[in-house]
């Protein structure tokens, strides 16, 4: 519809005046005029939504996006602004979508820069978009990228280890590998490919800019004014839900003693007067009124007066209405803190957090993921002690109170879980117990920054932090993860190792061990750090654990050519094996003793090692199997045969009939002129009654008889083969009567 276009002129014209003032609410009513004045013009609706994102207007604004896209389809930048308005609602899953289509926009206009950028966003949204990293790198490497290509294909391979995809996670890795041969996490990563170790998340790129980290960190506080949340937290929020539901009940009903009690009662809680309100409740009460709601409000009274048991009677009640359950357990976390009873506050308290958390979710997959997430939260209290679980529950109750308790669930929730994947149950204790509330927030801020990529500040952040608290761990531990997504890593390492050597400063050994064990999965083949381990788990007498790092230490001596090391280590680990009782592990080692004297061609070595392990482990097969080849190597046909017998009758014994027959295949392949390998390749055959092929065995058998001058032997073998009645058994009766038999 055309209106007036000079008032539309006018209009855009003063809108763009108060936006370049920033005086945004001027700059809405302006913009609005001019589209009330031209409806169809995509522009106008494209600076009235900048105008309304600007004021924090995010609903109206997605509305007006949504709006210029139906008026200019092929126009991206509706698209790409609506995106950035569902990721400042938090609807993150949406928004990643978003970006993807437009980021197929910009590349069917052939704009790679600008589609690259929407892949990120989309990615940094929503982890696991396979074929968007792909993309991505596809796009990184067309571009000569190669550092942004590489962290894509590692991205990929941390994805498909996780869907137990190892092959394709490892073709994922040799893309990197192609593009930068030398890359330390790359090679780490096929190294934990293929020897099952954990694959971490590859660092991400610091590649935003400015004005893309305002609108990151806007988002943050978007969510934070969306959220209006009770400052009472859960508890609040379903003591005003339980006031209305009262408030609704008792209008429709008729007015009676205990209905004009419930709502003088209602009146008094709301402006505060706790007592008077609770004295009217119990008046209702004892006139008969009674159901879930008065319990919500009620046990929320006795909670603020610290009367826990009668707190506790109505809020286990309460906790069965669903829109009650996460205020009622975060009351009966206070009520169970104030009782002691830490352990049951501590559930009653993760039970809020989760109530809260999951009804937030978007999507029931999403739900299913938190749940999953506080499953595994909810066993770690098991593990801690009174005072810690007390310390704990002081700290989460105070978390979720204040104006901004929502986002903090969310926040809280996020910092346990990342600490328990990244760094174990252990570090639990000391992210909730220790630390002031600021150093907390702190540590958020690090995390926050880390998951964005932004490197540079999540260590500025944590420096300061250090300033405060320069003994608290886990600020320590940050940095080095840091550092090990900048791939400093021999830095990493080096602050890793000191961590660990102040949690044994502390006693803290199991700290100690997991710190160094998380460290080992980065730099497998770092020998100090396994000898670190090592005189760790020695002091705590973890024996078993201890031959499982000798062992591991001898593979990475190994690994760097220092066979000599190597030997000596993997001598110690046999010791300790022998010393423990465990001949399957000492056998595992002696072959990769031996395995080091067949690489040196050191075959009397190698024979002795195999020798030492047919002693206490009779029936290994490879220690016979290789035992038989060492002989003929070293020209002892009768010591090979003789140990080819015993292999066959392990396998005989076993009925692999298999096995017996590949194997002598194998040895007449190699050795087609030893009589005995002959000779008992013939009498397999004849078992599986394939008399042609025995006809063939024993006919190259007697003509190797006779040519040894073995006439004896060879009359016995033509007459075994005439007894296979051959199509042509006429010449081997000749040759019988001419050698005489």
């Amino acid at each position: 519809m055309a209106g007036n276009r000079e008032i539309f002129e006018q209009a855009i014209n003063q809108g763009h005046s108060a936006a370049w003032d920033h005086n945004w609410n001027a700059a809405i009513s302006s913009y609005a005029r001019a589209v009330q004045e031209v409806p169809d013009d995509a522009e106008a609706h494209n600076s009235l939504g900048l105008a309304l994102l600007q004021a924090k207007r995010y609903s109206d604004a997605l509305k007006v996006y949504t709006r210029a896209h139906q008026l200019a389809p092929q126009d991206p930048i509706p698209l790409e602004k609506s995106a950035d308005v569902l990721e400042r609602l938090g609807r993150l899953n949406e928004a990643a979508q978003q970006y993807v289509t437009v980021a197929e926009m910009y590349l069917a206009a052939r704009d790679l820069d600008k589609a690259i950028a929407n892949w990120e966003r989309a990615t940094r949204l929503t982890p696991g978009l396979l074929q968007i990293h792909f993309r991505l790198a596809q796009s990184y490497e067309r571009t000569g990228q190669r550092s942004n290509a590489v962290r894509e294909y590692l991205t990929l391979a941390f994805n498909f280890r996780g869907n137990n995809d190892t092959q394709r996670a490892l073709q994922a890795v040799e893309r990197a590998l192609r593009l930068e041969p030398t890359n330390p996490q790359a090679l780490n990563t096929k190294q934990a490919l293929q020897t099952g170790a954990t694959v971490f998340v590859p660092k991400e790129f610091e590649m935003q800019q400015p004005e893309s980290r305002a609108e990151s960190f806007g988002a943050a506080a978007a969510l934070a004014d969306l959220a209006n949340s009770d400052p009472d937290g859960p508890i609040g929020e379903a003591t005003s839900t339980a006031l209305a539901d009262l408030a609704e009940q008792v209008l429709e009903g008729d007015l009676t003693a205990a209905t004009t009690a419930i709502i003088q009662g209602i009146e008094l809680h709301k402006a505060g007067e706790y007592q008077a309100a609770l004295d009217l409740y119990k008046r209702a009460d004892a006139n008969g009124f009674r159901n879930e709601a008065m319990n919500m409000v009620m046990g929320a009274i006795y909670v603020k007066q610290s009367q826990w048991d009668d707190a506790a009677r109505l809020l286990t009640r309460a906790r069965n209405t669903a829109s009650y359950r996460a205020g009622a357990s975060h009351g009966m976390g206070q009520v169970l803190q104030g009782q002691t009873r830490y352990k049951e506050a501590g559930v009653a308290l993760m039970e809020a957090l989760r109530t809260v958390d999951t009804s937030l979710a978007m999507g029931k997959e999403e739900q299913s993921q938190l749940d999953a997430v506080y499953n595994a939260l909810i066993p770690t209290l098991d593990r801690m002690e009174p005072a810690d679980l007390s310390r704990m529950n002081e700290r989460l109750i105070k978390w979720m109170v204040g104006p901004d308790w929502k986002r903090r669930v969310a926040e809280t929730r996020r910092q346990l879980t990342e600490t328990l994947s990244r760094e174990g149950a252990g570090a639990l204790t000391e992210v909730i117990t220790e630390g002031s509330d600021e150093i907390t927030d702190m540590v958020i801020s690090i995390d926050s920054y880390m998951r964005q990529g932004l490197f540079t500040l999540a260590m500025d952040e944590a420096f300061h932090a250090i300033e405060f608290a320069p003994t608290y761990l886990p600020i320590h531990l940050r940095i080095a993860q840091i550092l090990m997504e900048e791939g400093r890593i021999q830095p990493a390492i080096t602050k890793y190792n000191i961590i660990a050597n102040s949690f044994l400063a502390r006693n803290q050994t199991a700290r100690a061990a997991e710190i160094l064990n998380e460290v080992i999965s980065i730099a497998p083949t770092d020998t100090s750090l396994r000898t670190s381990l090592i005189d760790l788990l020695e002091k705590e007498n973890r024996w078993e654990e201890v031959l499982e790092q000798y062992i591991n230490l001898a593979d990475a001596y190994n690994q760097l050519a220092d066979m000599e090391q190597a030997r000596a280590t993997y001598q110690e680990a046999i010791r300790l094996a022998q010393r423990l009782g465990d001949n399957e592990r000492r056998a595992q080692i002696m072959h990769r003793l031996a395995d080091i004297d067949m690489s040196r061609f050191d075959l009397r070595q190698a024979m002795r090692t195999y020798e030492q392990i047919r002693s206490f482990a009779p029936n290994d097969e490879r220690a016979r199997r290789e035992l038989v080849d060492v002989h003929f190597k070293l020209n002892n046909p009768l010591e090979a045969v003789k140990e080819l017998d015993a292999l066959l009758r392990i396998y005989a014994t076993a009925r692999q009939s298999e096995k017996i027959r590949v194997l002598l295949e194998e040895l007449v392949t190699r050795m087609p002129n030893d009589m005995a390998l002959r000779s008992r390749m013939a009498a397999v055959y004849r078992q599986l009654r394939r008399s042609n092929d025995a006809i063939e065995q024993l006919d190259a058998l007697g003509q190797l008889q006779l040519e040894a001058g073995l006439y004896q032997d060879g009359c016995q073998t033509i007459k075994q083969i005439i007894t296979l009645n051959p199509t042509d058994v006429e010449p081997y009766r000749r040759l019988l009567s001419k050698l005489g038999c």
